[in-house]
């Protein structure tokens, strides 16, 4: 049900469209045999299951958005602005989901415990692993991993219409957070944007006792605050913490993703996100789940959209000069 496979380089150069006089990231980047000698850099790997977000009462479709993204990044070209040398393709995770609830939810401990195991070698390393598709479940494994390697509690950001701070039910992309804050691998959580009436009253009141911080969306609709905003105090009360980034793709409006919304941040915002916070030196990780393209069109608007979310964190990592 649940398994991991490797990336050659052929299989890259064969979703790249090579061209004269041109040099695309797809002919520039590593892959799984360069992992040996590949240290302090970015390490990209794929999610392809929707099994989470159907364990959480959600829909599938969150298993095709690594692809849409690795089709368009792959084309990116290299440049003065981003190699590609600095980036290494580990290979994706599947996950197939069954009829039972249960069992689902049984599955995706498995794939906690695979991601881990993988997360723990990149982490080792030295890495920072951007984790791209599936469901917001994926999150757990990312913090538990940095905890085991590193014996330091983590903080997140997570800029969602969700909290995904639900009950610990059975592990599904509701509650990476709540399991994560359980296991003590989670320090300070701050969510930012949610939407009023996406979030139980009783979740908001355990994450306030639990000393999580919120903010959201429907105040910057009257001013009371923005987004930008946010990422800044996030910042200046992490300065020296490691952190790791999330967001969730239901965020941005009209994104194809598995809790689709006519609401949110723009794409212009989600980048500007990314880049204020990546631009920090003691970012952990990076995840974007949730994408969930069912047909070409939305594959193109999912895969460009990651595509230019994980290219400006890279970049803006790279420099790591801080903006305040």
């Amino acid at each position: 049900m649940v398994n991991f496979t490797k990336f050659k380089r052929s299989d890259l150069l064969q979703l790249t469209s090579i061209r004269q006089g041109e040099r695309k990231i797809g002919e520039q980047i590593k892959v799984w045999n360069d992992f040996d000698s590949f240290k302090n850099n970015y390490v990209i790997l794929g999610v392809e299951e929707s099994v989470g977000p159907q364990s959480n009462f959600g829909y599938a479709g969150a298993e095709n958005g690594f692809r849409a993204f690795l089709n368009r990044f792959l084309n990116l070209q290299s440049n003065r602005f981003l190699n590609g040398e600095e980036i290494l393709i580990y290979g994706v995770f599947n996950a197939k989901s069954v009829v039972s609830l249960e069992e689902n939810r049984n599955i995706v401990g498995e794939l906690d415990e695979l991601l881990i195991s993988h997360l723990n070698l990149i982490y080792s390393k030295g890495c920072i692993p951007i984790l791209i598709g599936g469901g917001h479940n994926n999150a757990f494994p990312l913090i538990s991993s940095f905890f085991n390697v590193n014996k330091v509690k983590l903080n997140v950001i997570n800029c969602d219409p969700h909290a995904d701070f639900r009950l610990l039910e059975g592990r599904h992309s509701g509650n990476s957070f709540s399991y994560a804050k359980a296991s003590g691998s989670l320090d300070y959580y701050k969510v930012i944007g949610l939407h009023h009436s996406y979030n139980s009253e009783e979740m908001l009141l355990r994450m306030e006792h639990e000393g999580c911080d919120f903010t959201f969306f429907d105040d910057y609709l009257q001013g009371k605050g923005c987004l930008l905003d946010d990422v800044k105090s996030f910042i200046e009360k992490n300065k020296l913490n490691s952190f790791g980034i999330e967001l969730d793709m239901d965020s941005i409006k009209g994104m194809p993703s598995s809790a689709y919304s006519f609401s949110g941040i723009t794409v212009e915002e989600a980048r500007q996100y990314i880049l204020f916070l990546g631009k920090q030196k003691n970012v952990a990780y990076l995840h974007l789940p949730e994408g969930a393209p069912i047909n070409a069109r939305e594959e193109v608007i999912v895969g460009k959209t990651l595509a230019y979310l994980v290219s400006d964190f890279i970049k803006s990592n790279t420099t790591n000069k801080t903006l305040f």
